[in-house]
């Protein structure tokens, strides 16, 4: 029976051949009698493991030796506390910036709150006029020249992909050239992690929840440079203190291990692509497939300012609402799966990330093109 077509946000589809090899050795890795949710997350199978999966993120992403790399628990969104907990004080006063451009920052500055001084440096709440095009909230980012980041703020974060809007950055700012040369960056790259190549080392954090393109859920990816850490607030559980984690290799206590054990099949099938460049084409190609054919539309529409459009999530509307229930229900009789938007912005989303092909994404636009026929 041929799978159908997932484009869930998240957790999201897998490739099969990673789907294929964990199921072949659910009862037996490697000859070693245990299934990996049997190992001791101390014991030589599991650090084995833990170690590959870490080695071949570091060669995708180029993470240098100054950079810690930690697989933790809690999700991209208990980095939200995480996060501030680990660097809002490391300055002195817990002071942090935001650049809100969408669900997910605005959850990030709220949370950060509850830790210290959070100020919004730039936003797009509000619509705008951008080159004669009205552009609603969230669907657009405040040039960087505008942001108005505080010099003595401990970090200024955003979130490079907002997965339910659908806006992505294509460079991250220069905090020098804001007038904030010691504020580090932090980006929360879950929705587009490991899609495009991305400069660690312009930034003094990343993490991402693995369950995009990165494995499956219950495991977060947080890449944070050496010289931020051990600067945690006394409120910070010792097992989220990065320190901690980043000392004991991620096996501070006991981790998600199965899911970092995924993760790393995954590491691995991007290495056979030909890794984060080879990807990051494969992608272009997605995403040109899809916004091509809604731009010659007038059927269906794609709300973001086309500068900063995702790659990886793309919203649409129909002009027609009224059959946004038809246009589901074909959708999941055709085996075109979880298209329906997140429920705070409605109308329709295709999250078409690393593990989606081509030939996927061809056949989401034969049938929009065929339902635009039916009932355009």
């Amino acid at each position: 029976m041929a799978r159908p077509w997932n484009f869930s946000a998240g957790p999201s589809v897998l490739p099969e051949t990673v789907l294929q090899q964990a199921a072949a050795e659910m009862l037996d890795w490697q000859g070693s009698g245990m299934s990996v949710m049997e190992m001791s997350h101390r014991g030589r199978q599991f650090v084995q493991i833990c170690d590959e999966a870490e080695a071949d993120l570091r060669e995708l992403m180029n993470i240098p030796a100054d950079y810690a790399v930690m697989f933790m628990q809690g999700g991209g969104l208990g980095e939200n506390a995480i996060v501030p907990m680990n660097l809002i004080g490391r300055r002195g006063a817990p002071m942090a910036d935001f650049v809100v451009t969408g669900h997910w920052s605005t959850r990030s500055h709220k949370e950060a709150g509850r830790y210290g001084d959070v100020h919004i440096a730039a936003s797009s709440a509000l619509p705008t006029e951008i080159d004669g095009s009205a552009r609603n909230a969230f669907t657009y980012v405040q040039a960087v020249s505008s942001w108005q980041v505080r010099p003595e703020a401990s970090y200024l974060h955003l979130c490079s992909n907002e997965t339910i809007g659908g806006v992505e950055f294509t460079e991250w700012p220069d905090l020098a050239e804001l007038g904030a040369p010691d504020v580090s960056l932090v980006v929360d790259a879950s929705s587009h992690f490991l899609s495009r190549p991305l400069d660690v080392t312009r930034c003094g954090l990343l993490f991402a929840g693995a369950q995009k393109n990165a494995g499956p859920a219950g495991v977060t990816v947080v890449i944070a440079r050496r010289d931020l850490l051990g600067k945690s607030l006394p409120i910070c559980p010792s097992a989220f203190d990065y320190a901690n984690v980043a000392a004991e290799h991620s096996r501070y206590n006991t981790p998600p291990t199965f899911s970092i054990y995924v993760a790393g099949l995954v590491y691995k099938w991007l290495k056979a692509q030909g890794g984060v460049a080879a990807i990051e084409a494969a992608n272009k190609a997605k995403a040109d497939l899809l916004y091509g054919y809604l731009d010659a539309s007038g059927f269906y529409r794609n709300p973001v300012d086309p500068a900063v459009r995702s790659r990886m999530n793309v919203p649409f509307v129909l002009a027609d609402e009224s059959l946004n229930d038809a246009f589901l229900k074909g959708a999941e009789a055709a085996g075109l799966l979880a298209l329906k938007g997140h429920k705070s912005v409605g109308g329709m989303r295709a999250s078409i990330y690393n593990a989606m092909p081509l030939a996927g994404v061809q056949a989401l636009v034969d049938y929009m093109q065929e339902f635009e026929r039916r009932h355009g």
